[in-house]
C-alpha cells in the first residue's frame, strides 16, 4: 500500500469555521490536501466553492445516517434520508462516508448492535449505486459490553457486509482499554482510515457515565501516552491518516502543525509496498 494520505477532521477546527474561507486558507497553508468534513447538512455549496479555491479535497466526511434522530441544542432533531445526504456528499466529491457515532444505548445487547449492522449493510448498497462507501466511526462505549465473547464493536464488525469500512479513532479504543495495535491487526483491511490524537491520561469520559471536550487533555501526536508509532504499523491498509482533537490546550493550528511533523516524520520511516 502507498503511504496514507493525511487530512484533518474538521470538528478540531469548529470554533474557526465561522470564518470558512479563512480556517480553509490556514489548514492549506500548512500543507494539508485533504480535509474531512464533519456536517453535510448545511453549508455544502460553500464549502465546495472554499475547498477548490483552496487546492483542498474532502475525500472522506461524517454524517450520522444510522440514526433516524440527533440531539441538537436541546432536542431531538430528525435527520434527513440517506439519499439527500449521499447528494451532499457527492456535491462535495466525498467517496467515503461515515457515521461518527451511533448512541451508546445501542452498544448494550447483540439484538440492538444486529440491527445496526442490518442498517449499515442496507447503507452500503444505495451508497454504492451513488458511487460512495460507507463506514463507521468508534468511541468507546462500543467496547464496553461483550457480546458472543467479543466485544459488541468486533461482534458488529463480524456482522457487517465487505464493502463497509471502519474509521478507526485510535484514542477512542485505548480509552476503552483495548491494545490498539492489536486491535487494528484483527481489523485488518477493513480499516481504511484512522482517526489520530494523543493524551496523557487514559480516564474514558464515557465509562463515567458522561462525555464533554473540556474533560480530555489530549496532546498532539507523539507528546502523549498512546503508542502511536506502534499504530501506524499495524495499519497496514489505511488510506487516510486523520487528524483530530476534540480538545486540546492553546493554539489549535500549532497543534495540528506539530502533529503533521510528527505523523509524516512517522510515515517516512516505514516502508510502502505495492
Amino acid at each position: 500500500m502507498p503511504r496514507p494520505a493525511i487530512s484533518v477532521q474538521l470538528y478540531t477546527v469548529r470554533d474557526h469555521l465561522a470564518d470558512l474561507d479563512g480556517t480553509l486558507e490556514r489548514l492549506a497553508g500548512l500543507g494539508i490536501r485533504s480535509v474531512e468534513p464533519f456536517s453535510l447538512y448545511d453549508r455544502v455549496p460553500e464549502t465546495a466553492t472554499a475547498l477548490a479555491r483552496h487546492g483542498l479535497s474532502a475525500p472522506t466526511a461524517h454524517a450520522p445516517f444510522l440514526s433516524d434522530d440527533i440531539e441538537y441544542e436541546g432536542r431531538r432533531v430528525a435527520l434527513p434520508p440517506l439519499g439527500m445526504t449521499l447528494q451532499a456528499a457527492r456535491a462535495l466529491g466525498v467517496h467515503t462516508l461515515i457515521d461518527p457515532m451511533v448512541p451508546a444505548d445501542r452498544w448494550q445487547s447483540g439484538a440492538d448492535v444486529e440491527r445496526t449492522a442490518e442498517r449499515l449493510n442496507t447503507a452500503a448498497a444505495e451508497a454504492a449505486a451513488a458511487g460512495v462507501r460507507v463506514g463507521y466511526h468508534n468511541h468507546s462505549f462500543e467496547f464496553h459490553h461483550r457480546i458472543g465473547g467479543t466485544t459488541a464493536y468486533e461482534y458488529f464488525v463480524s456482522r457487517l457486509d465487505p464493502a463497509v469500512v471502519l474509521e478507526v479513532d485510535v484514542y477512542w479504543a485505548a480509552m476503552a482499554g483495548q491494545d490498539v495495535p492489536a486491535l487494528l491487526g484483527r481489523l485488518g483491511s477493513r480499516v481504511a482510515a484512522l482517526h489520530l490524537k494523543d493524551g496523557s491520561s487514559i480516564r474514558d469520559p464515557f465509562g463515567a457515565g458522561g462525555y464533554a471536550a473540556e474533560q480530555l487533555d489530549q496532546k498532539p501526536l507523539g507528546q502523549g501516552i498512546l503508542d502511536i508509532a506502534g499504530i501506524l504499523r499495524s495499519a497496514r491498509s489505511v488510506e487516510y491518516d486523520v487528524i483530530e482533537f476534540d480538545n486540546v490546550e492553546g493554539d489549535v493550528f500549532a497543534a495540528i502543525d506539530t502533529s503533521l511533523d510528527y505523523l509524516r516524520a512517522a510515515r517516512a520511516g516505514m516502508p510502502v509496498t505495492d
